[in-house]
């Protein structure tokens, strides 16, 4: 499942996720699938060549494309050499239709079932343009929403996906499932959940001034999210999408693409 999590702040933009990929198993004979973690993927997507250096991307969701599955992460390589051949720097717009077109391009080859009905594989793809003074953000889902859509425009605010049992009653006040429960348990319509919403937010949203936050609460608050939902599904009898360590990144107007926290490659641990 993951989390993802990217936040448009006026000094800059943060991207954030955590290494945990899940798949689902069936060994030959048995009954019912099971599922198995690795705690070591890649989910941020960025660039080190300028001038593609102004853009990155988060992604969540289904964990790979294929059988057997292959990581967005996995493709990376394929993308950026089509990338090379563009001289000038695109627009995030630009990069996020780019990179959907790529992604849908996979799936079909991978010959994904035609009435697939699952998780999508979610991209936010965040970033600046040449000369504007704040970044965009824009998000698309593969397969079943690939035009990519601008969340936050000419606003502040953040996006975020994946499991977020747990971030959501953080931020919002209440588990992402509430309303389906009001909806059976109530026999409430679906006009009346929605008009709950609004109600929910202005009297349990948690309060973040997502205009004036400076780039380093940003990055807090990302960091609080993801950390929060790890040690709590440690606790929990439910599924532990949520894992690993955090990759954490800022996107800024004139220094480009910057990790703070990065996994790196290591060998044995000597003491």
């Amino acid at each position: 499942m993951s989390l993802g999590v990217v936040i448009k702040g006026p000094e800059g933009i943060v991207l954030a996720a955590d290494s945990r990929v899940t798949l689902e198993a069936q060994k030959p004979g048995q009954p019912h699938p099971f599922s198995v973690n690795f705690d070591n993927a890649i989910k941020m997507l960025s660039f080190s060549k300028a001038p593609h250096n102004f853009v990155g991307a988060v992604t969540y969701g289904i964990a790979g494309i294929g059988k057997p599955p292959r990581t967005a992460h996995s493709f990376l390589p394929e993308f950026e050499v089509s990338l090379e051949e563009k001289k000038n720097r695109l627009t995030v717009l630009e990069y996020s239709e780019q990179l959907s077109n790529f992604f849908m391009a996979q799936w079909e080859k991978a010959k994904m079932p035609k009435d697939y009905k699952g998780l999508n594989m979610t991209f936010v793809v965040g970033g600046y343009d040449e000369g504007k003074p704040y970044g965009n953000v824009f998000l698309f889902e593969i397969p079943g929403n690939p035009v990519p859509q601008e969340r936050h425009p000419n606003l502040f605010g953040m996006t975020w996906g994946g499991q977020l049992q747990i971030a959501s009653r953080l931020v919002h006040g209440y588990d992402p499932e509430l309303l389906n429960i009001l909806r059976e348990g109530l026999k409430i319509t679906e006009e009346q959940a929605q008009n709950l919403v609004p109600i929910l937010n202005k009297n349990l949203q948690f309060p973040i001034p997502y205009d004036v936050l400076p780039l380093q609460d940003c990055v807090n608050l990302a960091l609080l999210l993801l950390r929060t939902t790890i040690n709590a599904q440690h606790l929990s009898v439910d599924v532990r999408g949520v894992g690993g360590d955090i990759d954490i990144s800022v996107i800024t107007r004139t220094a480009g693409l910057k990790y703070l926290q990065k996994k790196e490659l290591q060998g044995e641990a000597r003491f």
